[in-house]
């Protein structure tokens, strides 16, 4: 007697990510965030702040945010390709486009805008959905979630910097600020 097993091949295939599937979402993010600014944002924009001492130099931004990118690229990978139906993974899943659509709309909100406010909390919102994020992978895969570790340390940093200069300095969009004295 011959054993023929049948597996509903659609179903599998729809909840498995492809490596290409992750270069398609890197190439849309960046290329909707290069769309109002380009791959630098405005660097003028950018250094004519009054800006924190802690503030990262503008040329950093790009090869951090590479790093970023493939890191949390990596992870959701793993999750999605995770086997098993549990209530974390569709969480990370739902986290992550938030996290990447946040990534994406930043250079509009920030250079495109002219407005520090708005980028502050479109960074402040990426942290804290990255810190969600980090738990409900590390229940899922300890590797997946220190994969986004360095992108929650970025954006701690990030957070930080981008608030100091909202508070500090005119937002064109809003036409308001300084809110904070600078001396």
């Amino acid at each position: 007697m011959m054993y023929t097993k049948t597996i509903n091949s659609s179903t599998t295939r729809s909840t498995k990510m492809k490596w290409w599937h992750c270069v398609i979402i890197y190439l849309v993010a960046n290329g909707i965030s290069f769309i109002p600014a380009g791959f630098n944002g405005d660097e003028a924009f950018y250094n004519n702040f009054n800006q924190p001492g802690i503030a990262p130099p503008d040329w950093l931004f790009a090869p951090v945010w590479f790093i970023n990118n493939v890191t949390s690229l990596i992870a959701l990978y793993i999750i999605v390709n995770f086997s098993g139906d549990m209530p974390a993974r569709k969480s990370v899943i739902t986290l992550e486009a938030f996290s990447w659509v946040l990534y994406a709309i930043f250079t509009l909100l920030y250079f495109g805008l002219k407005s520090p406010i708005l980028g502050a909390i479109d960074t402040a919102i990426g942290l804290i959905l990255t810190a969600i994020s980090f738990f409900h992978y590390y229940s899922i895969s300890k590797r997946a979630a220190w994969l986004i570790a360095p992108r929650f340390a970025w954006l701690m940093l990030a957070t930080y910097v981008s608030a100091w200069v909202a508070l500090h300095n005119k937002d064109t969009l809003f036409n308001a600020g300084a809110f904070l004295n600078i001396n």
